[in-house]
């Protein structure tokens, strides 16, 4: 195969800037010569001039005794060794190049592991069969290589003789690259840290923490969507909560759950769209589409929940695969898809509640309120919202339609399948450790203060549990002092020697 000339020296690539100056490699060299319409991999790799090999957070920079053969053979084979496998943009290669130059590619070193992943990868992922003989000898080899990326249950593939680990199937199959952040999130062992948290923790008190908690992270998904909904139904919401891990995800239970989310669906179609959709805002004066995150087109939407829904199974069933990687993978996957008109992003907060109690991260009973948490650092979260969406938006052609909603004209179903997920399961780990080592031990603290503080004025005082209470949160609010207002309404029976005991009472329990 003649050499095609790949890869040029540069300072500068799509719009991001290497390190220092070397030679485009693998993914990114394959990408510039085909002109493939694809998301740029969240990593890129460089051949600089230097002997020095290194990472930043958006390339892996090479010494030149790594430079490939400036091949397609050459930059596909250093793309797989290097950096891992990318399905939507390996999907978009096999579909550029005629299916001779592929039969030809893979019959140069046929028993070869890197000809056998291609070959593999292109009958997965574009599900043509090429005009190649079985594989019948030699030793089966791993598709996925984890020491770059999580893999999922093998499965032998006997034709190229190859494990298919993939995490997913044809129709959804997001990917997380091993990272050190990761790998120190999984050092930690947080699921046996929350046991140990919650075995030290009396029944009585986890049951209420547990009760606030939900109620608390309820309020919080609706708030993140702008919502501010009445108490029974954040109750509700929260009840739905409470039983994540209970049914296995369907299509049914997913309808289920947005019943539940949605109070009044007289305006709203419910059920899979059978319409575009998009989130962001109309232009004030034509009411044209103005979108942050276009979503699959409705026609896809079957196939890719079908495809989700097959992926979750297949990770639920594999007791080695992270639970809260599996969650990201769920949860993220479904709002990316955004199959329903509304209740999208309550019901992919409650996946996590759900995944993780599926793969026994934790114990029934024990809430996550990762709602509450993505509403402190809300900011972060769109941004790795964003990390999906924006780089997919200008490459789906819409145009407005007669409604100003998005009329999607092009493919796209393979942006929403193929991703790499390794953002949104770094974020979501840490708003897990979040949780496990500041929000429930914080909860459990204050509710421990609130008994000793209750005990104390039921001993102190006669008066009924709402009045205490009430005096407590007023305490609370002014630190410690009550306000004149307080003093001479709520609680002017009061003497000035007992509002003074009292408020150094507090200030011990709470406040020192």
């Amino acid at each position: 195969m003649e050499n095609n000339y790949l890869s040029d020296t540069v300072t500068i690539f799509y719009e991001r800037f290497p390190p220092e100056e070397g030679y485009i490699a693998g993914y990114a060299a394959l990408l510039h010569r085909y002109k493939l319409q694809v998301p740029l991999p969240d990593v890129l790799s460089i051949i600089s001039h230097k002997h020095k090999q290194y990472r930043t957070e958006e390339w892996q920079v090479f010494t030149p005794r790594h430079r490939p053969e400036d091949t397609l053979r050459g930059h596909l084979i250093f793309a797989l060794k290097y950096e891992g496998i990318e399905l939507g943009l390996l999907k978009r290669l096999f579909c550029t190049i005629d299916t001779e130059e592929w039969i030809a590619l893979i019959s140069q070193e046929p028993t070869g592991q890197y000809s056998r992943k291609i070959w593999f990868l292109y009958e997965w992922l574009t599900k043509n069969t090429l005009a190649l003989s079985d594989m019948t000898t030699g030793n089966y080899i791993d598709l996925v290589d984890t020491s770059l990326q999580f893999a999922g249950i093998p499965f032998n593939s006997k034709r190229h003789r190859v494990r298919n680990n993939l995490p997913g199937n044809p129709n959804f199959c997001p990917m997380i690259r091993k990272t050190s952040v990761i790998a120190q999130y999984m050092e930690l062992d947080l699921s046996k840290q929350i046991k140990e948290i919650i075995g030290a923790i009396h029944p009585d008190v986890m049951a209420r923490t547990a009760a606030f908690l939900l109620l608390k992270d309820s309020k919080a998904s609706f708030a993140i969507e702008g919502e501010h909904p009445p108490q029974n139904r954040a109750q509700r919401w929260g009840r739905a909560i409470g039983e994540a891990g209970k049914n296995p995800l369907s299509l049914k239970e997913l309808e289920r759950l947005q019943q539940i989310v949605i109070s009044d669906s007289r305006f709203i179609k419910m059920g899979l769209r059978d319409q575009e959709g998009f989130i962001g805002a109309h232009d004030r004066r034509h009411g044209t589409p103005i979108p942050e995150h276009i979503s699959a087109r409705w026609k896809d939407v079957d196939t890719l929940i079908e495809g989700w829904i097959e992926m979750d199974e297949k990770l639920e069933q594999d007791s080695d695969f992270d639970a809260v990687l599996a969650a990201a993978m769920v949860a993220f996957g479904f709002v990316f898809i955004h199959p329903f008109v509304d209740g999208n992003g309550r019901i992919h907060r409650y996946l996590i509640h759900h995944v993780l109690l599926r793969k026994k991260y934790v114990e029934k009973g024990v809430i996550f309120p990762v709602s509450s948490i993505i509403l402190e650092r809300l900011g972060e979260y769109q941004k790795i919202l964003e990390a999906f969406s924006i780089p997919r938006l200008d490459l789906v052609n819409w145009r407005p339609d007669k409604s100003n909603n998005v009329k999607i004209l092009n493919e796209t179903i393979d942006l929403y399948r193929y991703f790499d997920a390794t953002k949104q399961a770094e974020f979501l780990y840490s708003c897990v450790k979040q949780t496990i080592q500041k929000t429930v031990p914080s909860e459990v603290d204050y509710l421990d203060k609130y008994d000793r503080m209750k005990g104390f004025l039921d001993n102190y005082v006669q008066m009924p549990d709402k009045t205490v209470d009430l005096l407590i949160r007023f305490l609370e609010q002014g630190k410690g002092q009550l306000s004149k207002r307080a003093k001479d309404r709520e609680f002017k029976a009061l003497t000035k020697d007992e509002l003074l005991y009292i408020q150094d009472k507090f200030k011990e329990v709470f406040l020192l």
